[in-house]
């Protein structure tokens, strides 16, 4: 099994213990029964938000690299992950993960927890050993406060489902192709002589 399959099997593991405590609550993971919002329709509200969070996650990932040193070290940490990602391979996780996550995370945990609570396990679970470490988890955190606003501000996980997927699929791709230290290139001939 490839690699990024077996990330694959395990959010689809994710995925499967979220529905099965749904299913134990007797209860929709994809809506919240109160909304902090009273608008209608909330799934379209929903979308709206996550597909404007998931743009302003990714332009700001762009900015902190290009300006930030923990930033570019964050970058290099996870660029392993996804340097051996095929297209499909992206975009199979970028789907899967934020399935799997925010059915657990959002629609499972928020519910019981809160939206602080479930916000900080996010970012606990995004823990991985490194220099990065502490940033990773941070980063975590703070997008699953947000992702998790979204959820009780119109009670639909749509808009989470939307955001997740579209910043692990744009961050994905830009983790596989982008080196935040590129080499001088030698231009050769005259141009390349030093004095």
């Amino acid at each position: 099994m490839s690699r990024w399959g077996r990330y694959a099997a395990a959010y689809v593991g994710l995925t499967v213990l979220a529905l099965a405590v749904g299913l134990w609550r007797g209860e929709s993971l994809f809506t919240l029964p109160v909304a902090w919002l009273t608008i209608a329709p909330s799934h379209a509200w929903s979308a709206l938000a996550g597909v404007g969070v998931g743009v302003v996650v990714v332009v700001l990932t762009r900015v902190c690299v290009v300006r930030f040193a923990w930033a570019r070290q964050l970058h290099r940490d996870l660029r392993p992950v996804a340097r051996g990602l095929s297209p499909v391979g992206l975009l199979v996780l970028a789907v899967l993960s934020s399935l799997g996550e925010e059915l657990l995370f959002r629609g499972a945990l928020q519910p019981i927890a809160g939206v602080w609570l479930q916000a900080l396990i996010f970012g606990v679970v995004h823990y991985v050993p490194g220099p990065s470490r502490w940033v990773w988890a941070s980063w975590a955190a703070a997008i699953g406060l947000i992702l998790g606003l979204v959820y009780a501000a119109t009670g639909s996980l749509v808009g989470p489902l939307l955001a997740h997927a579209l910043i692990n699929a744009v961050n994905l791709r830009f983790l596989k192709h982008h080196d935040p230290d590129p080499r001088p290139r030698n231009l050769g001939g005259l141009l390349g002589q030093r004095s």
